[in-house]
């Protein structure tokens, strides 16, 4: 366990996480969603080939017993990642990744629909609590005299709360996969899917991009691809518990990318909510802490005098 790497490596991934939702947001404007999920998903797949050929863990990226457990994952990977393009296309950056934030809350609920895992109050009170946190984000479109015109649309909305409902989904999915197939097969599998359903977007109509649009285009697919794997490394140096919290820091990116460069500013609305979902989601983390300690005294047994 080498807490300060796996820490570092999941500051870095969030950090890169946030540049995407930025050039995500600055091509929004202009290209169809179709074309950016495409660029986003092939591109992610070179430095996945490039890492996993340079471990020779490439055949086992490859390899898969379950390949329809990956179609499944790739097409609520798919709608989740449309629907967070088309929020962040019309919503600044900071709001759209704080409304993201409920999709670990969200989790927990389908882990007790799907997956039959044991739920209990306090992690259902901190999904409760998760979602007033939404509630409170999303005040000013309940009043119209408080609604700034632009900064959050309520179609925009709808589409940042349909892509944490899709991520929490693929979370689900991923672990139903993890039973038998490699994180490297999940990651090339997830991208490769979810760029020919972009592709399959072209007749619809693609843009032809100028040479620092296609630049952007491209470092969207690496900037997503190389922090899917520096995520990954940081949960195999450190606990799920340590590390996870610190994807809260995509906050502080994702305000100050959209202050420099989209002049954007969020409400105080943002602010409150997204410090009641933070605190609920963390709240989570230190419970399933909590208990994995509990599972490991049950199993160690009771202490024994000499």
């Amino acid at each position: 366990m080498n807490v300060l790497e796996a820490i570092s490596l999941k500051v870095m991934s969030a950090l890169l996480f946030a540049v995407m939702s930025a050039l995500v947001r600055f091509l929004g404007e202009r290209y169809p969603v179709g074309q950016i999920v495409f660029f986003r998903s092939a591109f992610a797949i070179l430095p996945v080939v490039l890492i996993y050929a340079w471990r020779n863990e490439l055949a086992a990226a490859v390899r898969t017993v379950r390949p329809l457990g990956h179609v499944g994952r790739g097409l609520i990977s798919i709608c989740g990642m449309f629907c967070n393009f088309s929020a962040l296309a019309r919503l600044p950056i900071v709001d759209a990744t704080a409304i993201s934030f409920a999709s670990p809350l969200i989790t927990v609920a389908f882990s007790a629909i799907f997956l039959k895992e044991r739920v209990r109050i306090y992690r259902w009170s901190a999904v409760i609590v998760g979602f007033s946190g939404i509630l409170v984000m999303l005040a000013p479109n309940f009043d119209p005299a408080l609604h700034a015109a632009g900064a959050m649309t309520t179609l925009g909305v709808a589409f940042a709360i349909g892509g944490a409902f899709c991520n929490a989904g693929s979370v689900i999915q991923t672990r139903r996969l993890t039973e038998t197939e490699t994180t490297s097969s999940i990651v090339f599998y997830f991208s490769l899917i979810c760029a020919l359903a972009g592709l399959a977007t072209w007749p619809l109509g693609w843009l032809t991009p100028t040479w620092p649009e296609l630049a952007a285009l491209v470092t969207v697919g690496l900037c997503g691809g190389i922090a899917h794997i520096l995520l990954t490394e940081s949960y195999r140096l450190a606990p799920a518990s340590l590390v996870a919290p610190f994807d809260y820091t995509s906050m502080v990116w994702a305000f100050l990318l959209g202050y420099f460069f989209f002049n954007e500013l969020p409400t105080v609305y943002v602010f409150i909510g997204a410090a009641i979902i933070a605190a609920a989601g963390l709240f989570v983390i230190w419970r399933e802490r909590q208990l994995g300690l509990q599972r490991v005294r049950a199993a160690e047994g009771p202490p024994t005098g000499a």
